[in-house]
């Protein structure tokens, strides 16, 4: 058992990135990464300030180890990574100029996709700051779903991303496992109108909020894309988050991550729903200028300066 106490840990999957701003040919060119939204997360987390961690399953062998390097590079702890034998996960993307994507995954029976509860020391997500996991890690597979679901039992503070990727499940199962997860989380950062149309039926980004709240969830910050964040918390506080414009847009990989990571790290440490959210949304705009899920991933100083530009001196 770990005596290690983290602000952040993250449950999910790690995956190899391989991306290219052309679609992929024979000979093409192209950039190697780690990646996959757990990462992105924990990433951003540790990057805001936060002491974070990833439970998740590498494979076995020189590859796992390599990844594994590149995790504690990012500022994120290894200590919760778990080593089976099997195949690595990977993604391939394709982003164009304007930084619009285009998937192709080979995750099927690999090593991360086998991650189950014993997987977790319960020890350290009960002392956890947080817990963060995904609706892709509830749908990679059903041990990878009863993991999540156990650490949702273990923390006070759980957040839960939707993610909701019809690649992966269908809306009836997406909708409801959110209604199972609502009452356990301490936020849920769904997106509008995509996700919120798909699991919660039509309306505004609030009717979303107010139904989720409605469902036991103690915080909501919706996000809406281009225009903003709708936040709502069970004590009746709302607040509108206008979305902070990105310098350079190269790939949009990891911005909806480096939301939750930000956002997250931000409530353990100290500050408030808004002042949380607003940092978010200043991460998650600048991220959008590296390629790759964790091509570049903003310091603290750099999201509160760019924060500052629309806010009017900083928080």
């Amino acid at each position: 058992m770990s005596d290690s106490s983290f602000d952040v840990v993250v449950v999910g999957e790690i995956l190899v990135e391989v991306i290219t701003d052309a679609p992929f040919v024979s000979g093409g060119h192209a950039r190697l990464g780690v990646s996959g939204d757990a990462l992105n997360v924990a990433a951003a987390a540790a990057a805001a300030g936060a002491r974070a961690a990833i439970v998740a399953v590498l494979t076995d062998d020189e590859l796992g180890r390599a990844i594994a390097e590149e995790v504690e590079h990012l500022g994120v702890s290894t200590e919760l990574l778990r080593y089976r034998t099997g195949q690595q996960g990977m993604y391939l993307v394709h982003c164009d100029p304007d930084g619009e994507r285009d998937f192709s995954y080979a995750r099927r029976g690999s090593a991360g996709s086998f991650l189950r509860a014993d997987d977790l020391d319960e020890s350290v997500i009960r002392s956890a700051g947080s817990v963060v996991a995904s609706g892709i890690a509830c749908a990679v597979s059903e041990s990878a779903q009863a993991t999540v679901l156990r650490a949702s039992e273990l923390t006070e503070r759980f957040v839960f991303d939707p993610n909701f990727r019809r690649r992966l499940t269908d809306e009836a199962t997406a909708t409801s496992l959110l209604a199972k997860i609502a009452p356990r989380a301490f936020v849920i950062t769904p997106s509008f109108p995509g996700e919120t149309s798909a699991l919660l039926g039509g309306g505004s980004a609030r009717d979303a909020a107010q139904k989720l709240i409605g469902w036991g969830a103690r915080a909501v910050a919706v996000t809406c894309g281009a225009t903003g964040v709708q936040l709502m918390d069970s004590d009746g506080t709302e607040a509108w988050i206008d979305a902070i414009p990105a310098p350079v847009v190269v790939d949009q990989t990891g911005a909806g991550d480096a939301y939750v990571g930000t956002l997250t790290a931000r409530l353990v440490l100290g500050d408030s729903f808004v002042t949380a959210a607003t940092l978010a949304a200043a991460a998650s705009s600048l991220v959008v200028g590296g390629r790759g899920g964790t091509g570049f991933v903003p310091t603290l100083d750099q999201t509160r300066a760019h924060a500052g530009i629309s806010i009017g001196g900083g928080s």
